[in-house]
C-alpha cells in the first residue's frame, strides 16, 4: 500500500509541476533596450549591495538567463553553452559595455540557440521507447547539462517515467489526460519563447534580461511582467477580484472545482461545481493556459463577466449555457487565518493558524489573531496559546510588528538597517500585552521572513518558546516591491520588481539571515529534512548583527522629539524573562521520550528521510504529529508553571 505521506508528495510535485509552467502564459510587456536599463538603474539604485552592472553580476546573469530559458536542463547541450557558463573576462566586459549602450547582443544570441534546441526537442520527443522503471526524482535534483543527443533523449524519457508513475496516484485523473496536460504546457511555453515578430522576440528577451540580472543581486530581488507582479500582490493580500471560483484545466475546458465561500460566485446564482466554463464574454479559452484563462475571468469590481458553460445533465449529456456573473472582491479567508482548539482540564488550549501578514481596508492578522482569541475566551477558559506560523513565508512588515505586540508590552520588535547604513527601529507601544498567558510559536522551515520577526522576538524576551523544525527559513533581508498595496491592479505595463534594501534583526541584534531562527524544542515535521532555506538559494546576501536594544534608548529618533518621547514611553518597557526557559530541560526530555515511543511518529521519521523513495510502503496516519506534540509541549508547560505557583 502507497502511504498516506506519499500521496501527498506526489500531489505537492504535480502542484509544482504545473506552476512552473504558469509563469510564462502571459505575453511580455513592451520593452525597449531603454526601459530595460532604466528599470535596471532604478533596482541598482535601490539595492543594499550591488549599484551597477559588474562583471561578477554579468556572469551570473548568464547563467540566470540559460535557467530562465531552460529551467529543468532539457533543452540546451553543455557543449553549445559552454562559452556563457564559463564566459571570459572580455565577454563579461562586452555585456557590461553593451549594457552602458542599452545593448543586449549576448543574450539575444542565447535566445537564438534556445529556438533551435526547441527544434531538436521535438524531434526528440518523436521517438518512441519503452520507458525505463524505477525512476527517482532524486536524479532530477541538481541536474548538469546534457552532454549528448543521446544523453538529452534519454533524460526525456527518463522524466515521463516519472511524471506517469506520479499521474498513477491521482484518482480523478486518467494517466493519458495527465500526460497531455503536461504536454500542453510544454507546447505552450515553447510558443511563447518562440517570437513571431523581430519586436515580439526583443520583448521575450528583454523581460528575461530583467529577470536575469535582477535575480543575480540576491535571491529575493527580482523583476515581475505585469501578469506575475498581479499574482504576486494576490499573494501578500490574499485577495483578488473575479467570481471566487477554482478551475481546473481538463483540456476541453476549464472545470469548476471549488466555489469561495463569500464570493460572487457563492453569492449569486448560476454557478456550480462540475460547470465546465468554454468561453468568458464570448471569448473561446478552450486551449489556453489557466493562468490566461483565470486572468480573463478577474477584472475590476463592480463589472460582469459573461461566462459560457457546459453543464452535465442526469442524461450524460451536456446542456449549454450563459451565465453572468458580477465580479466583487475575494478574499482568500482560508489562505489567511485558522483557529482550533484543544480541551485541557477545564479549558482550551487556543491554536491560531496563520498564514501570512496582511492587511486591508477590513481586516489585518493583528485584528483577527487578536478577534479569535476573543471570540474563544467567551466560550472557554484559555489556558495557553500555540501561535502556528508554518509555512508562513511572510507578508507585511508592519503586521509582524503589530502580531508581535499582542504578547509584549512596550518595546523594540524589529530594527531594519537600509542600503544607507542606518539603523531604524520599529517599536510596539501599548503598554500591556493582550495575552500574557503560555504561549508557544510553532514553525517550520516554510516560516520565513516576518514569521521570522514575529517568532525570534517573541524568543528574544523570553515571551514564548518556539517549537517545530530544528530552524526556520532563515530570510533576513527585507525588499520594497514598486507596486503598492494600495494601488492593487495599477500594475505598471513595462513590470515590476521588489528589490532588497537591507537587513532585518530582532530585539537581540541578532538578523534570521541564513542561520533561521533556532527551534527551543526541536519537533520534526514533514519539512525537517529537506534543503529549504535562503542558505540553499543561489545567490543569499550574509548574515550579520548589530547591537542589541532591549534597553531602548530611542537613538533613532531625533533629539528634539526624542526629549518629548521619553517620558510617556520609557516605563513598562518589555523586560526579558526566563519563566519559560527555566523549564526546557524538563520540557525537551518530555517531548524527545514522547517522539520515541509513538510507533506513529517514528514512523513518519522514516519516511521524511532524505533517501525517502527508498523507505518501505507504510501508513503515517493522517494526524498533524507536529501539532500534536507541541499541544502536549503546552500542556507539559501549564502543568510545570502552575506547580510551580503552588510551591
Amino acid at each position: 500500500m502507497v502511504s498516506a505521506c506519499k500521496k501527498k508528495w506526489a500531489l505537492c510535485l504535480l502542484f509544482l509541476l504545473f506552476l512552473s509552467n504558469a509563469a510564462y502564459a502571459a505575453k511580455p510587456p513592451a520593452l525597449t533596450p531603454r526601459d530595460t536599463k532604466i528599470k535596471l538603474e532604478e533596482i541598482f539604485k535601490s539595492h543594499v549591495c550591488y549599484h551597477t552592472l559588474t562583471p561578477v553580476i554579468a556572469k551570473r546573469a548568464l547563467v540566470n538567463f540559460l535557467e530562465e530559458l531552460d529551467p529543468i536542463k532539457t533543452y540546451f547541450l553543455s557543449s553549445e553553452i559552454e562559452a556563457w557558463l564559463n564566459p571570459t573576462d572580455a565577454l563579461l566586459g562586452k555585456i557590461v559595455q553593451d549594457y552602458k549602450n542599452e545593448e543586449f547582443t549576448t543574450f539575444f544570441e542565447i535566445q537564438a540557440l534556445m529556438l533551435r534546441a526547441i527544434e531538436r526537442r521535438h524531434k526528440l520527443e518523436l521517438i518512441t521507447q519503452n520507458l525505463p522503471s524505477n525512476v527517482r526524482a532524486s536524479e532530477f535534483r541538481d541536474l548538469p547539462w546534457a552532454s549528448s543527443e543521446e544523453e538529452l533523449g534519454n533524460r526525456l524519457l527518463r522524466m515521463r517515467s516519472l511524471q506517469l508513475e506520479a499521474a498513477k496516484k491521482l484518482d480523478q485523473e486518467t494517466q493519458e489526460q495527465f500526460l497531455c496536460r503536461l504536454d500542453k504546457r510544454r507546447l505552450r511555453r515553447e510558443e511563447e519563447l518562440t517570437p513571431k515578430s523581430l519586436e515580439e522576440q526583443k520583448q521575450i528577451v528583454l523581460s528575461f534580461v530583467l529577470k536575469a540580472i535582477s535575480s543575480s543581486l540576491d535571491s529575493q530581488t527580482a523583476y515581475f511582467t505585469p501578469a506575475e507582479a498581479n499574482q504576486f500582490m494576490i499573494q501578500v493580500q490574499q485577495r483578488l477580484f473575479g467570481i471566487g471560483a477554482q478551475l481546473r484545466d481538463d483540456l476541453n475546458g476549464f472545470s469548476i472545482v471549488r466555489i469561495v465561500e463569500g464570493g460572487p460566485a457563492s453569492l449569486q446564482e448560476g454557478l456550480k461545481v462540475g460547470d465546465r466554463i468554454i468561453a468568458v464574454n464570448g471569448e473561446p479559452v478552450v486551449g489556453l493556459d489557466i493562468v490566461e484563462a483565470v486572468e480573463k475571468i478577474r477584472g475590476q469590481q463592480g463589472s460582469k463577466a459573461q461566462l459560457t458553460i457546459l453543464r452535465p445533465t442526469p442524461d450524460g449529456q451536456e446542456e449549454k449555457l450563459e451565465v453572468g456573473i458580477i465580479r466583487g472582491e475575494v478574499v482568500l479567508k482560508e489562505t489567511r487565518l485558522e483557529t482550533s482548539f484543544e480541551p485541557y482540564g477545564d479549558g482550551i488550549i487556543a491554536i491560531v493558524h496563520l498564514f501570512s501578514f496582511y492587511q486591508d481596508q477590513n481586516s489585518s492578522s493583528a485584528k483577527d489573531i487578536k478577534t479569535a482569541i476573543e471570540t474563544l475566551s467567551k466560550q472557554h477558559s484559555i489556558k495557553g496559546v500555540i501561535l502556528d506560523l508554518r509555512n508562513n513565508a511572510g507578508g507585511l512588515l508592519p503586521q509582524a510588528v503589530s502580531v508581535t505586540g499582542l504578547f509584549i508590552a512596550k518595546g523594540i520588535v524589529v530594527s531594519i538597517k537600509d542600503n544607507s547604513g542606518e539603523v531604524q527601529h520599529l517599536r510596539h507601544l501599548e503598554e500591556k500585552p493582550f495575552w500574557d498567558g503560555p504561549l508557544l510559536v510553532l514553525t517550520n522551515r516554510a516560516s520565513a521572513s516576518a514569521a521570522e520577526i514575529v517568532a525570534q522576538t517573541l524568543q528574544d524576551y523570553g515571551r514564548a518558546l518556539v517549537v517545530g523544525d530544528p530552524e526556520t527559513y532563515g530570510k533576513g533581508t527585507f525588499q520594497t516591491f514598486t507596486l503598492e498595496s494600495s494601488h492593487f491592479g495599477k500594475v505598471n505595463p513595462k513590470g515590476e520588481y521588489k528589490v532588497t534594501r537591507g537587513r532585518y534583526y530582532t530585539v537581540s541584534g541578532k538578523s534570521p539571515q541564513l542561520r533561521g531562527v533556532i527551534a527551543d524544542i526541536v519537533v520534526p515535521g514533514l519539512f525537517s529534512q529537506m534543503d529549504i532555506g535562503e542558505k540553499y538559494a543561489k545567490y543569499p546576501l550574509e548574515s550579520d548583527t548589530i547591537e542589541p536594544n532591549f534597553l531602548d534608548t530611542l537613538k533613532d529618533i531625533p533629539p528634539t522629539h526624542r526629549a518629548q518621547v521619553i517620558p510617556f514611553y520609557q516605563f513598562n518597557l518589555q523586560q526579558i524573562t526566563t519563566e519559560y526557559t527555566d523549564h526546557l530541560p524538563l520540557l525537551r526530555s518530555h517531548a524527545q521520550t514522547r517522539i520515541e515511543n509513538n510507533k506513529n511518529y517514528q514512523t513518519f521519521l522514516r519516511l521524511i528521510q532524505k533517501d525517502a523513495e527508498s523507505a518501505p510502503s507504510e501508513t503515517c496516519g493522517n494526524n498533524d504529529l507536529q501539532l500534536a506534540e507541541t499541544i502536549n509541549i503546552m500542556k507539559d508547560l501549564i502543568l510545570v508553571q502552575v506547580s510551580k505557583k503552588a510551591a
